[in-house]
């Protein structure tokens, strides 16, 4: 192994949790090779005994059945585990859209107001992370503001909770904070755009180095490769997970998640899956990612 490349194309190394290494691993046919799982843990810095403990708990919680023993067994998932680092494929093509000026603002701002009693605490906490988890940004206790028309989503989840009634929802183009009314200030004021940042440049470093790695002769072995696009997966959504997506005329320009997101596709659409021995099936992540990370178009 290349170990002074291999080491550069790690600039901004996430931390992977091993449980989540698992999950990443699952085939298309819902199996894990627990020697490409030992083999890829050890190249991120994980023992064998790691490894195999968590196997056990895994196991022991019924997330997955094993066949055979040792590094010869094999894992098969009970249910679909594809884990924390597969992409919202909707919410990926919405930031490529958005990169390549196909999902221009419309200056409207989306308002979400709710109060639901402390008897339906759940309801109501679960509510306030869905409104999180679309993007929005809390405004005062139990108003929330996004720059996206989420208002269906929103409204489907107040729904399956029960607190529909509870749910107010309005539109405006005239948003004012205190002073502050100009919308890319208000954004700044909103988010948080500087750690969101931060996070981005961490995935563009990663994956410019990766690029530069996979152009290099000799290639990165299979195992290597694998390890590498895990790694990628982890840093992309460790950035794109706290990003709510805001149109780029709210934000600060040149924005470096649209070069991260570049250079994630340029990465991923030369990182191969690694070759598999007896025609074994490839990781899931390959397929999910080339599906979400396919070109945009204008429709």
């Amino acid at each position: 192994m290349n170990t002074g490349a291999h080491a550069d194309s790690r600039a901004g190394r996430p931390e992977i949790p091993t449980r989540l290494l698992v999950h990443a691993l699952v085939r298309e046919d819902g199996t894990v090779d627990t020697d490409e799982l030992h083999t890829v843990a050890g190249l991120l810095g994980m023992t064998d005994q790691q490894v195999r403990l968590c196997v056990k708990r895994l196991v022991v919680e019924g997330r997955f059945t094993r066949e055979g023993r040792g590094r010869k067994a094999v894992l098969h998932a009970v249910a679909d585990v594809t884990g924390a680092f597969a992409p919202d494929a909707a919410f990926v093509r919405h930031a490529y859209r958005q990169d390549t000026g196909l999902a221009p603002w419309d200056g409207t701002w989306h308002l979400f107001a709710f109060a639901v009693p402390e008897s339906r605490r759940t309801a109501r906490d679960a509510l306030r992370e869905h409104l999180l988890h679309l993007g929005a940004a809390p405004v005062h206790s139990g108003l929330y503001v996004t720059a996206n028309p989420v208002a269906e989503l929103v409204d489907a989840e107040a729904r399956r909770l029960g607190v529909l009634d509870a749910l107010t929802r309005l539109t405006t183009t005239d948003l004012r904070i205190g002073d502050t009314t100009e919308p890319r200030a208000l954004a700044a004021a909103l988010w948080p755009l500087t750690g969101i940042t931060e996070r981005y440049e961490h995935l563009a470093a990663f994956a410019e180095a990766l690029r530069a790695r996979l152009a290099e002769e000799p290639q990165p072995s299979d195992a290597e490769r694998l390890t590498l696009a895990v790694e990628l997966a982890a840093l992309f959504t460790a950035a794109m997970t706290p990003d709510p997506l805001l149109p780029p005329e709210l934000l600060p320009q040149p924005w470096p998640g649209t070069r991260a997101r570049r250079l994630t596709a340029d990465c991923w659409n030369h990182l191969d899956p690694p070759a598999r021995t007896g025609g074994s099936p490839a990781p899931r992540l390959f397929t999910l990612y080339a599906d979400a990370l396919r070109p945009v178009d204008g429709g």
